[in-house]
């Protein structure tokens, strides 16, 4: 009798709905779910956080 063969990593969900990802459209579970993440990213809803000094629009350029 052959062992039942284990994953090398535990199957994931995906981020926009919660069902279980698609090889296909890895990590998310369809190409919709992929394009609704694209959006949210083209359309500012995701930010990364930068330095502070950076976006208060005061730096050592200004000061000419």
């Amino acid at each position: 009798m052959v062992a039942p063969v284990t994953p090398l990593r535990p199957k994931r969900r995906c981020p926009e709905c919660g069902a279980p990802a698609a090889r296909e459209s890895y990590p998310f579970c369809s190409p919709r779910c992929k394009a609704v993440d694209l959006n949210r990213w083209l359309s500012g809803s995701y930010v990364i956080a930068g330095d502070a000094a950076l976006t208060d629009g005061g730096g050592e350029d200004d000061e000419r």
